[in-house]
C-alpha cells in the first residue's frame, strides 16, 4: 500500500492550500486517515484525522478552526483544507493510514512554506 501526498508549496501569509493523500495498493478502504507535519528541528505532530465512521479529531492548537479534514472514501484519498495559513504553519506535512494493532502507512510529506 502507498500514499501519495500532494498539494503543498509556497503561499504567502492568509493564503490557503488543499492537501491530497490518495493510498494505492492492496486495500480496499483504509480505517483512519489523517495528517501530520514536522517543522524543522520539531518533532512529528498530528493535526488531525478521520475515521472511516466519520468521526473526526483535529488537534485545536494546531488546527485553530482554520483546517478542515475531508475524506473521499471511494476513492481512498483524504484531504487537508487549509485556510488563513501564517509562518507558523510552515513544516512538511504527511499523511497517515493506519488501523490499531494491524497497519500502518506513512506517505512521503508534501512541503508547505508560508512566506511572503
Amino acid at each position: 500500500v502507498q500514499l501519495q501526498a500532494s498539494g503543498g508549496g509556497l503561499v504567502k501569509p492568509g493564503g490557503f492550500l488543499r492537501l491530497s493523500c490518495a493510498a494505492s495498493g492492496s486495500i480496499d478502504s483504509i480505517n483512519i486517515m489523517g495528517w501530520y507535519r514536522q517543522a524543522p528541528g520539531n518533532q512529528r505532530d498530528l493535526v488531525a484525522y478521520m475515521t472511516a465512521g466519520g468521526y473526526v479529531n483535529a488537534e485545536d492548537s494546531v488546527v485553530k478552526g482554520r483546517f478542515t479534514i475531508s475524506r473521499d472514501y471511494a476513492k481512498n484519498t483524504v484531504y487537508l483544507q487549509m485556510d488563513r495559513l501564517n509562518p507558523g504553519d510552515t513544516a512538511v506535512y504527511y499523511c497517515r493510514g493506519w488501523h490499531p494493532g494491524r497497519y500502518n502507512y506513512w506517505g512521503q510529506g508534501t512541503e508547505v512554506t508560508v512566506s511572503s
